[in-house]
């Protein structure tokens, strides 16, 4: 609890003991009225001033303003315990809302913890702490156990275990090595790491994720922006119907049925309507519940970019997905050996020498395989042939390792493959020795991820991807897409988009997956643009709505699932909140309801609903 919250609580239970007092003393007229003054001003002078700027500022129909009329009201008329009780349950009222927002902002705030003080630099032997500002793009920096990395970069010496939970939302360390790519924010558990820094902090990964979360706010829902207009309205309107029962009716009274007005009668229940009326429930905790969502998404590491596209993905029933670095690892692997004539070993080994010269994806996969750093002594007369592949002279043999149209150039017949991927066919003095199939490999939970989204109520899941369609095809069908697009270019995905989006429901969604800078067309046509974080380009994560940290594709239906409760809070407190202050708006005008009842109407529900839009926060088990 902070400073105003405890300053708050103070005044409450200060006046709750002088209302108590006063109830005891035996005091009447003008002396009662003084006395119950004092509590009155001790629990409600902030509201009194905030309604007096509020007129000054011809801004006066908005909550303060109600209160303070409804209890100087019941003041005046004589209900000096109702106008004091008023007041001291509307503060105990805002005590809890003020809780359940600094809930949800210490939520935010322990995301805002990921923000890095300093970097080191060593200079002289000797470490400085510098501001992360003014790091320029391939420094090296220190980092040392405990400390977190400033600005992300590639490992350039050590080795460690990096704590990601504050991006990912995942527990689990990740080991990094010389040669890895780091990002910032991530905390640095064990050995000491030397980093070569590739961006400058304003662009580096935290920065953006503060960035993000910090401006989320801004972009309101259309549910948010229906209760303001509706506030806009409604105060004036209640205002005016509570005049009309103080005066309106009384007169009516008189001039049709010749009784008397009742004006007190008639006041205070003009009075008890407006506390009533008061609008706090639905002006507090929907904003508050979108707040939390996307509090709690954060958490998980679902970076939502406002509560209008929280809005919008909980109504997702249609999910295209770019394949390579989405669904896909985007790093090519050995995946099979077969139609070997030599051991599989002695084969990759051949394959990695003959292509260690070469800096091409498919050479670093079979080296990455091979395990060993390539001795490349053993290695000569290296001749590439573009297009075909490389002949090289490994220990006096001459070793041919590329594509099928090598293997014809000199002469050797080779074999093609079941398995669809990559082919590295393999010469060994002009003989064929077998084939290395290279593919992409699907990434861990992808399969996964496409059951649940089915099981989260999406109806259509699709894939694009500028691959050949033999690879697509085997792709989609491992993990269950029935529909595949192959062979695209950038703009061709955009076409295809764009008819998905006339075929679908107007209140359906098309949320796109993707994470290039190819995507980013994409993911700004559709609906909702969902980008990999991670390792996902700066332009498809600037035209993203939502971003996902670790590029897990199971965190799609996570991000669907949180929208929906959160909008499932927020139709919950709508419906609950207007309802019930209809019930007792009607009670009130006949008479039946008294100040008392008034009280648990606007405080009670305010509570109730805040309470209810706390639980947005949750998202573990979702």
């Amino acid at each position: 609890m902070n400073k105003k919250q405890k300053n708050v609580l103070i005044r409450i239970i200060v006046a709750a003991i002088l209302i108590a007092l006063l109830k005891l003393l035996p005091v009447e007229g003008w002396l009662e009225f003084g006395l119950f003054l004092v509590p009155y001003f001790v629990i409600g002078h902030d509201i009194l001033k905030k309604a007096w700027k509020g007129i000054r500022n011809r801004q006066a129909f908005d909550e303060n303003f109600l209160m303070a009329v409804a209890t100087i009201g019941a003041i005046l008329l004589g209900e000096y315990v109702e106008g004091v009780a008023v007041m001291l349950f509307y503060q105990i009222g805002e005590l809890f809302q003020s809780y359940a927002v600094g809930k949800s902002r210490r939520n935010i705030s322990e995301l805002m913890d990921i923000r890095p003080d300093y970097a080191n630099i060593e200079q002289n032997g000797t470490l400085e702490q510098v501001d992360p500002d003014e790091v320029e793009p391939g420094t090296i920096i220190v980092v040392q156990p405990g400390e977190k990395i400033p600005i992300d970069g590639i490992v350039t010496e050590g080795s460690s275990t990096l704590n990601t939970s504050a991006l990912t939302g995942e527990s689990l360390p990740r080991e990094v090595t010389v040669g890895d790519e780091v990002i910032s924010g991530c905390i640095n558990q064990s050995g000491l790491l030397k980093i070569r820094t590739t961006r400058e902090f304003g662009e580096s990964t935290v920065s953006q994720i503060l960035d993000l979360v910090e401006n989320a706010s801004s972009k309101k829902s259309r549910s948010e922006n229906f209760i303001t207009k509706f506030a806009r309205y409604y105060t004036p309107a209640v205002c005016c119907s509570a005049l009309a029962l103080a005066i309106v009716l009384p007169l009516i009274r008189v001039l049709f049925l010749g009784s008397s007005p009742e004006w007190s009668d008639w006041i205070l229940r003009a009075l008890t309507f407006l506390v009533i009326s008061c609008p706090c429930a639905l002006v507090v905790s929907i904003p508050l519940s979108f707040f939390a969502g996307i509090g709690g998404a954060s958490n998980a590491g679902i970076l939502v970019k406002g509560s209008n596209y929280l809005e919008t993905l909980s109504q997702t029933k249609c999910v295209v997905f770019d394949k390579t670095g989405t669904m896909t690892q985007g790093v090519f692997e050995v995946t099979g050996i077969h139609h070997n004539t030599i051991s599989e070993e002695k084969l990759l080994e051949y394959a990695a020498l003959a292509e260690c010269h070469s800096s091409h994806p498919i050479s670093k996969s079979l080296q990455k395989a091979y395990g060993k750093i390539p001795d490349q002594s053993r290695v000569s007369k290296v001749e590439e042939i573009s297009g075909h592949g490389v002949i090289a002279t490994v220990d006096g043999i001459s070793v041919a390792a590329g594509n099928a149209k090598l293997m014809r150039r000199i002469g050797a017949d080779c074999s093609d493959c079941h398995t669809v991927g990559t082919l590295v066919h393999i010469a060994v003095d002009g003989t064929y020795a077998g084939h290395i199939v290279i593919s992409d490999v699907i990434k861990p939970h992808a399969k996964e991820a496409i059951q649940a989204l089915r099981s989260a109520g999406v109806s259509r899941t699709v894939m694009l991807t500028g691959d050949a369609e033999s690879v697509a095809r085997q792709t989609a069908k491992e993990l269950g897409i029935r529909e595949v697009y192959s062979e695209l270019l950038p703009a061709d995905k955009v076409r295809i988009v764009e008819r998905l989006l006339n075929e679908k429901k107007a209140k359906d969604t098309l949320a796109f997956v993707g994470d290039g800078i190819n995507d980013a067309p994409v993911l700004s046509r559709a609906d909702i643009g969902i980008a990999m974080g991670a390792m996902g380009s700066d332009a498809a994560i600037e035209a993203a709505d939502i971003v996902l940290m670790d590029d897990d594709p199971l965190k799609i239906s996570k991000a669907i699932r949180i929208s929906r409760k959160c909008l499932r809070i927020v139709y919950e407190n709508i419906y609950f909140a207007i309802g019930i202050k209809l019930i007792c708006l009607i009670l009130g005008a006949l008479g039946i309801a008294n100040m008392w009842f008034a009280i648990f109407a606007d405080v009670g529900v305010m509570v109730l609903a805040v309470l209810n839009a706390i639980r947005a926060l949750n998202v573990k088990k979702l």
